[in-house]
C-alpha cells in the first residue's frame, strides 16, 4: 500500500508540474505582446498553431494574408510578423536594412552545415561575400565558363530523356534537373564535374546524399524546440546530421586542398616555361611550349570556377580572412542557391507546361525562330553549342514564361529578417527588438490587391509589352529580381529549358495534374513529377 500511494504522490507531482509549466508557457506567450493594441499587427494564433497546418502551411498564410496583409503569431519570447505589404518588404530588405538581420537564432540553427556563408551571415561578412560574388558574376569571362557548363550538361539531359523516352518510361523530371542543377552548379563552385570524377563516383555520390539529408535537417531544426538537447547528446537526426557534415566537409576540403595544389604546380610551370622561353628566341622557341604558354600563362585562365578565382585573386588580398573555411562556406552556399533554386523552378516550370500547352508550344516556336531551327534537324550536339547569351537575350516569351513560374512558385516561398531595434513599418504596425518578420512570397503572388483578379492564373502575358519583358518591382515579385545570381539562375534554366523543348513536348503521366508542395526552405514537389517525353525531331 506505501508503493502504491508513493507511485501515486509521484504521479501527483509529475501532473502538477507538467499544469505549471503550461501555465508558464502561456503566461509567456499570452504576457507583454500587446495583444489588443492597434499599434501592433493582429494575433492569428501561436507559433505552435502552425503544426497544425504544416502540410499546407503557405496556402494557410494566404487565406489568412487576404484578410490581414500584416498579422502576428506569438512565441515564447516574441512575435512573428508576417507581411504582404510591398511597403513593409522594401522598408526591411531596402530602406532601413541594418535593422532586420537573419538574427542569433537562425545564425545558430544553419551554422552547423552553412556556417559562415551569405545565407546564414550577417553584417560586415555579408557585405563582403556579396560584393564578393556581384565582382565575379559580372565577368564576362566567369559568364562564358558558366554557359559552356551549362550546355555541356543540359547536352546530358537531352541525352537522358531521350533514353528514356525511346524506352517507354515516364520521365522523372524534377529528379533529373535536381541532379543535372547540383552537376553543374557543383562545376561551376569548383570547377570539377562530378560525373568524370570515375574514382570518386561513390564518393561523390554520397557527398549529394548528405548535401540533400543535412539541408533537409536544418529546415527541421525550426520546428524542432529540443534539436539543441539532441545535437547535445548527438542522439536521433542530430547524430545523423553530424556524420552528414562531416561528409560533406571532408569532400570539399579534399577538393578545396587538391585545387589548392593544382594551382601551385601549375604556377610553377608557367614560371619554368618562362624561364625557357626568356633564353630562346622566338624562331627556335618550340610550338609546344608556345601552347602550353598559352593554355596556362596567366593561370587566371586555366579555370573560371568560383573557387579558383577566390584562391587566385582574393587570397592574396586577405589571406587572413579567406581560410579554407570561409572558402568552403562561400562556395557550398552558392552551390546550395543555384542548386535548389534552379532545380526547384525548373520542376515547376515543367509542370506548368504541361497544365497548359499552349503555352508550352508558344515557347517551343519562340525557341525554333529565335534558333532559325523551325523545320530542321539539327543534332542536339550540333544545336545545344548554338544557344549563346545573344540568344538568351532574344527569347522574352520564354523569360516570360519562367518568371510567371517563379512568381506563383518562388523557390523561397518564405523569408524572414530578425527585428534588432523598435521600428514602425510604413503600414503603420509598431514590431519590437527580438520579433521576426516574414514576407510571404506564395501568398504574394496570389493576392488580387498585389496581381489583380488574375493573380492566381498562371499568364506569362502579364510580363509583356508589345512582346517585350517588363520587369516588376523587386519588392512586389520577392524572389530572384532581388537575389545577386538572379541572370545566373536565368541563365542556367534557360539553356536547360531550350534544350528540353526544343527536342520535346511533354505531357503528364498519369495522375500527375494534383502535385502540390513540400514545406521546405524551398518550394520543392510532394512527389516526384513524371512526364511523358514526344520527340518533335530525331535526337
Amino acid at each position: 500500500m506505501d508503493i502504491l500511494n508513493g507511485m501515486l504522490l509521484w504521479i501527483a507531482y509529475l501532473l502538477v508540474f507538467l499544469f505549471a509549466t503550461l501555465v508558464f508557457f502561456i503566461l509567456k506567450i499570452y504576457t507583454g505582446k500587446s495583444i489588443h493594441s492597434p499599434h501592433y499587427a493582429p494575433v492569428k494564433g501561436t507559433t505552435f498553431h502552425q503544426f497544425l497546418y504544416f502540410d499546407h502551411l503557405y496556402h494557410h498564410q494566404l487565406q489568412v494574408t487576404l484578410q490581414h496583409p500584416t498579422y502576428r503569431l506569438l512565441a515564447i519570447d516574441h512575435s512573428d510578423i508576417f507581411t504582404s505589404d510591398t511597403r513593409n518588404i522594401e522598408h526591411v530588405l531596402k530602406t532601413n536594412f541594418k535593422n532586420y538581420t537573419r538574427g542569433k537564432n537562425r545564425e545558430d540553427t544553419v551554422a552547423d552545415l552553412w556556417g559562415d556563408g551569405f545565407f546564414a551571415a550577417d553584417g560586415e561578412k555579408w557585405m563582403h561575400q556579396r560584393k564578393l560574388l556581384v565582382s565575379k558574376f559580372s565577368r564576362r569571362v566567369v559568364t562564358d565558363f558558366s554557359c559552356s557548363v551549362f550546355r555541356k550538361h543540359a547536352l546530358s539531359l537531352v541525352g537522358a530523356v531521350s533514353k528514356m523516352a525511346a524506352s517507354g518510361q515516364a520521365i522523372p523530371i524534377q529528379g533529373l534537373v535536381m541532379k543535372c542543377s547540383f552537376h553543374s552548379m557543383f562545376e561551376v563552385g569548383f570547377g570539377i564535374d562530378l560525373k568524370n570524377l570515375q574514382s570518386l563516383s561513390d564518393e561523390g555520390n554520397v557527398f549529394i546524399k548528405a548535401f540533400d539529408d543535412g539541408n533537409e535537417r536544418l529546415f527541421t531544426r525550426l520546428f524542432d524546440p529540443f534539436w539543441k538537447l539532441k545535437r547535445f547528446l548527438n542522439i536521433g537526426a542530430e547524430a545523423t546530421f553530424k556524420k552528414n557534415v562531416k561528409i560533406i566537409d571532408d569532400f570539399v576540403y579534399n577538393v578545396i586542398s587538391t585545387k589548392k595544389e593544382l594551382l601551385v604546380s601549375r604556377r610553377d610551370y608557367v614560371s619554368f616555361l618562362i624561364r625557357i622561353r626568356s633564353y630562346s628566341t622566338h624562331d627556335f622557341f618550340p610550338e609546344a611550349i608556345n601552347n602550353e604558354c598559352f593554355l596556362f600563362g596567366g593561370l587566371k585562365d586555366a579555370k573560371e570556377d568560383l573557387l579558383s578565382g577566390l584562391l587566385t585573386t582574393e587570397i592574396e588580398k586577405n589571406p587572413e580572412l579567406m581560410t579554407d573555411k570561409y572558402l568552403r562556406d562561400i562556395t557550398l552556399n552558392m552551390i546550395i542557391a543555384g542548386k535548389d533554386s534552379t532545380a526547384v523552378a525548373l520542376s515547376w516550370f515543367f509542370y506548368v507546361l504541361c497544365k497548359y500547352p499552349l503555352v508550352q508550344e508558344k515557347v517551343a516556336q519562340e525557341v525554333m525562330d529565335i534558333t532559325n531551327s523551325d523545320g530542321n534537324i539539327a543534332a542536339v550536339d550540333e544545336f545545344i553549342p548554338t544557344i549563346t547569351s545573344a540568344t538568351l537575350d532574344q527569347m522574352h516569351y520564354l523569360h516570360a514564361a519562367i518568371t510567371e513560374t517563379l512568381r506563383l512558385f518562388p523557390p523561397i516561398p518564405m523569408d524572414s529578417r530578425y527585428v534588432e531595434e523598435d521600428d514602425i513599418l510604413p503600414d503603420g504596425h509598431r514590431v519590437k527588438a527580438g520579433d521576426e518578420i516574414n514576407y510571404v512570397t506564395y501568398a504574394m503572388a496570389r493576392l488580387p490587391y498585389i496581381w489583380g483578379e488574375d493573380a492566381d492564373c498562371f499568364r506569362p502575358e502579364r510580363w509583356l509589352k508589345n512582346g517585350v519583358f517588363q520587369p516588376e518591382s523587386p519588392f512586389k515579385f520577392a524572389g530572384p529580381q532581388i537575389c545577386l545570381g538572379k541572370d545566373f539562375t536565368y541563365r542556367q534554366m534557360k539553356i536547360y529549358a531550350i534544350a528540353l523543348i526544343r527536342y520535346f513536348r511533354f505531357k503528364f503521366a498519369d495522375g500527375m495534374e494534383d502535385i502540390t508542395y513540400t514545406t521546405s526552405f524551398s518550394l520543392g514537389m510532394s512527389k516526384e513529377l513524371h512526364v511523358w517525353a514526344v520527340p518533335r525531331t530525331m535526337v
